[in-house]
């Protein structure tokens, strides 16, 4: 897969459908945001291969905690940014797009499973690159939240990284926080957010705040 981190360039054309629409999580540095509400960051500076600066209108919208989440097209080899006028094209609402793109992640790369690492549990799909989508995934949670009524401690330090644990295991969610700076550091261009989160009665929350 063309790295999702950026365009794809000099390739053939990329259908921006809503079939194709689909979403990442990454660093939002110096923020900590105590809701999940979706707020546009607006217009940024690009800087293009001749050096050109331009100013760009992207698809990115403030996230919880230091994350911010980056609307893009997918096909099997290359991934476009998506723009605020490609949302404003298809009709679609940020809380509509994302929830279009939550689908079309679960269609494509299929519905999040949990597989054991160390004292605590690692959430996986098809696409490593796509894993810490799956925070967003409210059903996902949801259902793991049924049987841990104090809450669900999540992190998601990178983008192949997504992890958790119950509240009420003590140690696991110690060793989360002792070891999440690292866990995000270490990560270098794949980090994505050094906070550590609750899932509880449906809501998110931040349970330490970013480094």
């Amino acid at each position: 897969m063309t790295s999702i981190a950026g365009h794809a360039h000099g390739q053939a054309a990329l259908s921006e459908s809503v079939e194709n629409l689909m979403f990442v999580l990454r660093e939002l540095p110096k923020q900590n945001r105590q809701t999940d509400a979706l707020v546009p960051i607006g217009e940024i500076e690009l800087t293009l291969p001749d050096g050109t600066k331009v100013m760009d209108l992207p698809a990115y919208f403030r996230y919880i905690g230091d994350m911010h989440i980056r609307f893009v097209f997918d096909a099997p080899n290359m991934v476009r940014g998506a723009k605020m006028k490609d949302l404003e094209r298809l009709g679609l609402s940020p809380e509509k797009a994302l929830a279009v793109a939550m689908a079309n992640l679960k269609r494509v790369y299929g519905n999040p499973i949990s597989v054991p690492w160390n004292d605590l549990q690692l959430v996986k799909s098809k696409e490593s690159d796509y894993d810490s989508s799956y925070f967003v995934d409210r059903e996902f949670w949801m259902a793991i939240g049924k049987n841990h009524p104090d809450g669900v401690v999540v992190a998601v330090p990178k983008r192949g990284g997504l992890l958790y644990t119950p509240l009420s295991d003590a140690k696991a969610v110690a060793g989360l926080r002792r070891g999440i700076g690292y866990l995000h550091s270490s990560s270098e261009k794949a980090r994505v957010s050094s906070a550590l989160y609750l899932f509880k009665e449906g809501k998110w929350s931040v349970l330490q705040p970013p480094r």
